[in-house]
């Protein structure tokens, strides 16, 4: 399989990313997923810091461990690509401080 170099947007930052072609689908719904669910938090609690929100986002990923909630026969979710993405972007916050 050949790789293909990617941009996706986490919490508002762009990240470029090199994928197997295969996992470009996965890895723009993983990042997504990420997205809505920091703004369900945004829009449900009176959380505004980024750090906050990413922190909390990955503590109800982690939860699910690591996987999507299951609807049917759905495949679940792999959200190591995510994962990653938000460690990076969390060690860029931190780095800020």
């Amino acid at each position: 399989m050949s790789k293909v170099s990617l941009k996706v947007v986490v919490a508002g930052r762009t990240y470029p990313l090199t994928v197997q072609e295969s996992e470009v689908e996965k890895v723009q719904r993983a990042a997504e997923d990420i997205n809505k669910a920091i703004k369900q938090l945004q829009d449900n609690f009176a959380v505004r810091d980024m750090q906050d929100l990413l922190a909390m986002t990955a503590l109800q990923l982690s939860t699910r461990g690591g996987k999507a909630p299951v609807s049917g026969n759905a495949p679940q979710a792999d959200f190591s690509e995510a994962t990653a993405a938000l460690k990076a972007l969390s060690d860029d916050l931190d780095a800020l401080n």
